[in-house]
C-alpha cells in the first residue's frame, strides 16, 4: 500500500460520502478561493500523489476544523492535511510560501538547533511573582514576546498578556515557573510539514517542565495548548502534568478572586480553532468573562463549533482570501455593539490587527481587543487600588 493510501485510511478518508459538505463549510471556499477540501480527500483516496502536490493548495487550508465538525463520514480532514504537509517536505515536493518571509519559521529552526541565548524574561516586572525553574505551576509563555518584536507597525502588545496572567496567577495563591530556557513550542514547524524540528523542539519543552516538578501546565496560548495536549504526547514519559489554558485554570478557582468594576463595557469573544474545534474548550472563558463584574457579554451570531477562523494560525499562507474572512468575522464582532473583543490567543490578535491596518479596508473596521487575562487583571487592579 502506497504512503498516501495509508494516510487516507489513517484519516478516515476512505469513508467520504462525497456529499461536498467540507467544501461548503470551508471559510477559504466560501471566501471565493479555488480550494476544495473534497478535491484532496478524493486524490489521497486514489493514490494520486502527483495530483495532490501539484499546485500546493495544501498550504491554503486553514486548519480551522470547520469541515471536521460537519462531516457526516467524520473524515479528519486536518489531520490529513497534517500528514500531507509532512509528506509533501519529506519528499521535496510541497513547501508553504511563508508570509513575512519565513521569518518567523527561521526563529523557530534556530530555537530547534539551540545554542541561542534567548532574553525570554526581559517582559517581567517589579510585582510579578514567578519562579525560574521549579515549581507546582508551570506558565509556558510561547512565542507572545515575538509576536510583538515582529509585528510593531501592528501594535501589539501580547507580553501584556503574558502579564496580566502572571498576575492573576498570583492573585490566585500560585508562584509560577517562568522559565528563560522555554523554547517555541513547534505549532507552526509541525503544521507547515517540518516534523523534524518540531520534535526537536518537543523534547526539550517536554524535559524542561519535566525538571520543574510542576504538577500543572498553564498557557495562554491556544496553540500552544493543543501541541502540548495532542502532538506532544508521545514525547512523554511517566506522569504528565495537567495541561490547560488560564482561562480554565481560572474558571475552576474564579470564587477565589476578589474582582470589581466601577464602569460596564460591552465584550464579544473571539473562539480560537486550537482551543474550541480542536480541544472542545467553549465553556471556561465564557464562564470567566460572565464572572467578571462590569462585563456586559454578547455573542457573535457565529460562535462555538460555528465560529469563523481567524484565517492564519499557522502562518503558511496570507492572502485576499484570509483577508475576506478576517474582515468578515471584525465586522460581526462590531456590529453585535460590543468595545471589546477579548481573544484567547496571541495569534488571533495578530491577524485581526492586520486587518484593521489595511488601509484598502476603509474606514469603521476598528475594535478593541484584549487578552481574556487582561480583562481579569484590569479587574483586580480596580479592586486593589
Amino acid at each position: 500500500m502506497s504512503e498516501l493510501l495509508n494516510i487516507a485510511r489513517q484519516t478516515n478518508a476512505w469513508a467520504c460520502y462525497d456529499c461536498g459538505k467540507c467544501t461548503s463549510s470551508c471559510p477559504i471556499s466560501r471566501a471565493g478561493a479555488d480550494y476544495s477540501p473534497r478535491r484532496h480527500v478524493l486524490t489521497a483516496n486514489l493514490g494520486e500523489e502527483d495530483e495532490v502536490f501539484a499546485d500546493n493548495s495544501i498550504f491554503s487550508c486553514l486548519t480551522c476544523m470547520q469541515c471536521d465538525v460537519r462531516c457526516p463520514a467524520e473524515v479528519d480532514y486536518t489531520g490529513l492535511v497534517l500528514q500531507l504537509r509532512t509528506l509533501g517536505r519529506d519528499q521535496k515536493r510541497a513547501e508553504p510560501e511563508c508570509p513575512h518571509g519565513g521569518a518567523l519559521q527561521s526563529m523557530m529552526r534556530m530555537m530547534a538547533a539551540g545554542g541561542v541565548t534567548q532574553n525570554r524574561l526581559e517582559w517581567l516586572e517589579e510585582g510579578l511573582t514567578t519562579s525560574p525553574d521549579t515549581g507546582s505551576v508551570f506558565f509556558f509563555t510561547g512565542c507572545a514576546m515575538y509576536l510583538d518584536a515582529f509585528f510593531p507597525e501592528l501594535e501589539m502588545h501580547a507580553v501584556n498578556g503574558l502579564k496580566a496572567a502572571v498576575k492573576v496567577l498570583n492573585a490566585l495563591g500560585h508562584q509560577p515557573v517562568v522559565s528563560g530556557e522555554e523554547r517555541c513550542c513547534g505549532h507552526d514547524l509541525l503544521w507547515n510539514g517540518d516534523r523534524d524540528n518540531f520534535e526537536k523542539l518537543a523534547r526539550h519543552n517536554v524535559e524542561l517542565v519535566r525538571a520543574s516538578g510542576a504538577d500543572v501546565l498553564v498557557t495562554s496560548c491556544a496553540e500552544c495548548l493543543r501541541t502540548w495536549k495532542i502532538d506532544y504526547e508521545p514525547f512523554f514519559e511517566g506522569a504528565k502534568p495537567q495541561m490547560m489554558h488560564l482561562s480554565e485554570f481560572v474558571a475552576e478557582a474564579l470564587p477565589e478572586l476578589s474582582l470589581e468594576s466601577e464602569t460596564t463595557t460591552k465584550m464579544t469573544y473571539q473562539d480560537p480553532c486550537r482551543l474550541g474545534r480542536h480541544l472542545g474548550i467553549y465553556d471556561a472563558p465564557r464562564k470567566v468573562l460572565t464572572g467578571v463584574p462590569g462585563v456586559e457579554f454578547v455573542e457573535m451570531p457565529r460562535h462555538a463549533t460555528r465560529g469563523l477562523c481567524c484565517a492564519g494560525g499557522t502562518f503558511s499562507s496570507c492572502d485576499r482570501f484570509a483577508k475576506k474572512i478576517q474582515v468578515d468575522r471584525l465586522e460581526e464582532a462590531i456590529a453585535t455593539g460590543a468595545d471589546v473583543m477579548v481573544t484567547a490567543c496571541p495569534k488571533c490578535q495578530v491577524h485581526f490587527r492586520c486587518a484593521m491596518k489595511d488601509a484598502t479596508r476603509g474606514d469603521g473596521l476598528e475594535i478593541e481587543m484584549q487578552d481574556i487575562a487582561e480583562v481579569l487583571a484590569s479587574a483586580l487592579a480596580q479592586k486593589e487600588s
